[in-house]
């Protein structure tokens, strides 16, 4: 008997949306199944051949920083049951680190990043495309939060980088992708009857496995 191939569940939208709270919930909805999240994040590309003082001049929320090829050619052995050493990037040196970490193959594939809907190969990949839609002053609250209390930045730092990078390339690069998502998620992991429903469909998909 053939094995049927793997559910891929993509979660998007801007920095401090909630997707990754979204992600969690539905990972977590599924403790005794086969099942794993992949992030964008780790697929940045290596920039090991620019000098670090170009390499902070980083933008990463340009679909330029991505390497996608790696990414889709990764998500394509995941679905062939084939596991994969996912790679893993460095911040402090802001390009990938030497180390990776071996991901095996699972039945349930979340999918999360900030632009996966970006690329029309990625999205092909995707069996339920989920955008999670929250206002800005939610999200640079949510970011300043997390950037002070986990990355020890400053306020002033967070409010530049969001007004001269992160808001533009969101209206300009993530926003738009809303367009490709089956589900619209308004206001992230607090919304519980958005989360049921996409573990609702989760759940028929893996009946008819």
């Amino acid at each position: 008997m053939t094995k049927s191939k793997p559910i891929i569940i993509g979660v998007t939208g801007g920095s401090g949306s909630g997707k990754t709270s979204v992600s969690r919930a539905i990972f977590n909805h599924f403790p005794d199944h086969s099942i794993m999240m992949l992030e964008q994040d780790s697929y940045y590309k290596d920039q090991s051949h620019l000098s670090f003082e170009e390499r902070l001049n980083t933008n990463y929320d340009h679909p330029f920083a991505f390497d996608n090829d790696l990414l889709i050619q990764h998500v394509k052995e995941l679905l062939n049951y084939n596991a994969i050493e996912k790679p893993v990037y460095d911040y402090v040196a802001h390009t990938r680190s030497q180390a990776t970490i071996i991901q095996e193959p699972k039945e349930v594939i979340i999918l999360e990043g900030i632009l996966i809907l970006d690329d029309e190969q990625l999205r092909d990949l995707m069996d339920i495309k989920v955008y999670v839609d929250t206002d800005d002053d939610i999200r640079i609250i949510r970011r300043i939060k997390r950037d002070m209390e986990e990355r020890g930045r400053t306020l002033d730092s967070v409010i530049e980088q969001y007004l001269t990078v992160v808001k533009p390339m969101y209206h300009q690069f993530i926003e738009p992708t809303k367009r490709y998502a089956d589900i619209i998620v308004p206001e992230g992991g607090e919304n519980h009857v958005a989360i049921d429903l996409i573990t609702t469909k989760v759940a028929s998909f893996l009946d008819h496995k």
